[in-house]
């Protein structure tokens, strides 16, 4: 698997073809198609994954979830970018950044 693009602030995010997903009270269930692995994130995480399933920038995404929760925006950031790096790790993600069309 190729190494993922770094997630920023401006990257375009959108789920890969290789998974497939569920909603499980509230929570998300994610199946790699290609490795068979599960993965779960919470309440939060599947927010946020069920709202990428429409291809969006980090901004975008960020700018929606302060609307919806009372978080400081640096918290927010420093919550959502590693969340975003690990699911593009895992090949869950496509990140597709200006510089690296």
């Amino acid at each position: 698997m190729a190494k993922p693009n770094k997630v920023s602030n401006y990257s375009i995010i959108r789920p890969t073809q290789d998974q497939v997903s569920s909603d499980l009270a509230g929570e998300a269930v994610i199946l790699h198609l290609n490795s068979g692995v599960y993965y779960g994130v919470n309440e939060v995480g599947a927010r946020i994954w069920n709202s990428i399933q429409q291809q969006k920038t980090v901004n975008d995404l960020q700018g929606m979830l302060l609307e919806e929760y009372e978080v400081e925006p640096e918290q927010l950031r420093s919550d959502t970018l590693p969340l975003l790096q690990q699911l593009a790790a895992e090949g869950l993600i496509e990140v597709k950044n200006e510089a690296n069309p």
